[in-house]
């Protein structure tokens, strides 16, 4: 394996940090193969251009189903919006390619259910299927996975997890295709919930079995998007409703028994980008803040009285997860790194023909979550149990 040529679909604000990974990773990590990037693909043609030399692509394309037919093709990179998820990833996996996508992995339990199936035949050629949930490979996050695994904060009790952001506070915001659920398959739940699932599941090594949830919409109606990008964008004539959740709370119960609780907003005035988790047990606690990603907080409750309190960790060491190939300790890492650190996991995997973590089928218990909270808070926020169907 000398090369692993990527064509990107999509090149908004997430085709932007995949772009800093692909270009990072084989520049600070020694990978087992190079990466090229070859292609990104877009709908409009100058748009799409202007994309690729700004970020490093060779080229660019507004055609992705002629992009995946072609042989110079290894990897399809999916950052389109939820509703093409599907259609894509099944497409580029019947066509041979390795496929990383975006999260939520599809926008229904169904769409999931598919890109599964797809994924289980493309692998008996030897393709692999990532999903997107960056945020595991903060290396404190990372981190706090491990400590667990050890058994530094032993039987996992409680756990509160929550990303909080300040986004569409303002009314007159406009109607974004987040806030579309043709688009998006749901809002702040799907968009940011779907992070704080994966990540209580990746940490505690647990599955949310049941949930009862309750979303809200706060803004009903708003102006027609003109124009934007990313987060952000420009109001045009009329307004349109929005059809998707502003913020979903919900319980859930782990595998292991524990009592967690969610909290997703995109209506927390003052938070900008707050995920947040604490996991909680009989012999300690430790807690990830993402604005502050460069530490974690350890409580060691077997520690004597007069030394006891919350200690601030520094993820920064060369021992600590991914940390070695930077730089000296104390010199901080950002947003961007996760990005990085998802092409040099995914890399590594191809090339040892393993599977990357997370699966799709990891991607689809996060789906089932999803959906179970949308039927409980349609059922007065009754219990509703995950099955697998």
């Amino acid at each position: 394996m000398t090369a692993l040529r990527v064509a990107m679909i999509g090149y908004g604000f997430m085709g932007a940090a995949h772009s800093v990974g692909w270009r990072q990773a084989p520049r600070v990590f020694d990978l087992p193969a190079d990466v090229e990037m070859t292609v990104v693909v877009g709908r409009n043609a100058d748009a799409v251009a202007e994309a690729a030399a700004h970020w490093g692509w060779a080229e660019s394309a507004t055609d992705w189903r002629e992009v995946i037919a072609r042989d110079d093709i290894d990897i399809v990179d999916i950052v389109t919006p939820g509703d093409s998820h599907a259609e894509i990833a099944i497409a580029a996996l019947e066509a041979g390619k390795h496929v990383l996508c975006e999260k939520p992995l599809a926008n229904t339990v169904e769409e999931a259910e598919r890109m599964l199936q797809a994924a289980a035949r493309a692998a008996e050629h030897g393709s692999k299927a990532m999903v997107g949930f960056t945020y595991r490979r903060v290396p404190a996050v990372t981190l706090l996975r491990d400590l667990i695994a050890e058994g530094v904060v032993g039987t996992v009790q409680q756990v509160r997890a929550a990303y909080r952001q300040d986004w569409l506070v303002d009314p007159e915001a406009p109607l974004a295709w987040r806030l579309q659920k043709e688009h998006a398959g749901s809002g702040a739940l799907g968009d940011i919930g779907a992070h704080i699932i994966d990540m209580t599941q990746f940490v505690t090594g647990q599955s949310v079995d049941a949930v009862s949830g309750t979303v809200e919409t706060i803004v009903k109606r708003r102006p027609l998007l003109g124009s934007g990008s990313g987060l952000s964008g420009t109001a045009a004539e009329g307004y349109g409703d929005v059809t998707v959740d502003d913020a979903a709370i919900f319980t859930g119960r782990l595998s292991g028994g524990a009592l967690v609780s969610f909290e997703a907003t995109r209506f927390a005035t003052g938070r900008k980008n707050s995920l947040t988790i604490e996991v909680s047990g009989d012999r300690g606690a430790l807690a990830f803040d993402l604005e502050d990603l460069n530490s974690l907080q350890f409580y060691d409750r077997t520690a004597d009285a007069e030394r006891q309190g919350f200690t601030k960790i520094l993820v920064t060491e060369a021992q600590h997860p991914y940390i070695s190939a930077w730089w000296p300790a104390g010199h901080m890492l950002g947003y961007e790194h996760g990005f990085v650190h998802q092409v040099v996991d995914l890399v590594q995997a191809i090339h040892d023909g393993a599977d990357p973590h997370p699966t799709f089928a990891e991607g689809l218990s996060v789906q089932r979550v999803l959906a179970a909270v949308e039927e409980s808070a349609a059922n007065d926020s009754a219990w509703t149990r995950i099955t697998a169907s």
